[in-house]
C-alpha cells in the first residue's frame, strides 16, 4: 500500500516509476526488487517490516552507491492490537538495512506518518515536521530536498546518523494509539520550542 501510494504520486508528478516485489508480476506492473533498484535513481524501501532486510538483500548489488529512502516500520502484530516492535532499544530496522547494505546510502524518512500524508504534507492539516536519519549528509540533503519539492514538506528535521531511526521507529507505538483516538490517519506532529 505504501509503495503504491508513493508510486502513484510520483507518476502523477511526471516521474518514471517501477515497483518491485519478490517476484515479477507483469499483469500488475511489478518487476523484481532487483530490477526496480537497478532502474531507480532514488529508491524507496516500502516493504513490510519483517521482510525488509531480505528484500533489500535481494537487490544489494543494484543498490550499491544509490540513495535508499527507508520508510519501513518494525511493527509486530503477532500478539494482536496494539502492536509492539520486533526491534527497538539498541537497534532499529533502519540500522539493520544499512548494515545489510554497506555500499548504499540509507536514509530513514517518512515512517512517522500515514502513506497518504507521506506524499501530501498538507493532508495533515498544516505546518508539521518530518524527519530524516542517515549516515551520509549528502544523501540526507538529497532526500530532504526531494521531500520538500515533491511531497510538500517544508519542515524536514535532520536527526543525525542512522541510529536516530530508533526514535522515529519507536514513535510508531504512539502513532498507532493516536490513530485509534483521533479516528483518522491524517495527522502529524509539530515541534514547538522556545
Amino acid at each position: 500500500m505504501v509503495g503504491e501510494t508513493i508510486g502513484k504520486k510520483l507518476v502523477a508528478l511526471g516521474h518514471e516509476v517501477k515497483i518491485g516485489g519478490r517476484t515479477a508480476k507483469p499483469d500488475k506492473g511489478y518487476v523484481t526488487f532487483a530490477d526496480a533498484a537497478a532502474f531507480g535513481e532514488l529508491v524507496f524501501n516500502c516493504t513490510k517490516g519483517e521482510g525488509s532486510v531480505d528484500a533489500v538483500k535481494s537487490a544489494k548489488k543494484e543498490l550499491a552507491g544509490k540513495v535508499l529512502v527507508d520508510v519501513t516500520v518494525p511493527l509486530d502484530f503477532s500478539g494482536g492490537f496494539p502492536p509492539t516492535l520486533f526491534v527497538s532499544g539498541t537497534d532499529s530496522l533502519g540500522e539493520r538495512v544499512q548494515r545489510e547494505l554497506p555500499d548504499t546510502k540509507v536514509v530513514k524518512a517518512l515512517n512517522t506518518v500515514n502513506c497518504e500524508v507521506m506524499v501530501d504534507a498538507a493532508r495533515a492539516g498544516g505546518d508539521s515536521d518530518i524527519f530524516v536519519s542517515g549516515n551520509d549528509a549528502e544523501a540526507k540533503a538529497t532526500v530532504s530536498r526531494f521531500l520538500r519539492e515533491q511531497f510538500g514538506w517544508t519542515n524536514v528535521v535532520d536527526l543525525g546518523d542512522i541510529t536516530t531511526a530508533r526514535g522515529t521507529e519507536a514513535y510508531l507505538l504512539l502513532w498507532v494509539r493516536l490513530w485509534g483516538t483521533l479516528k483518522t490517519a491524517d495527522f502529524n506532529i509539530k515541534i514547538v520550542k522556545k
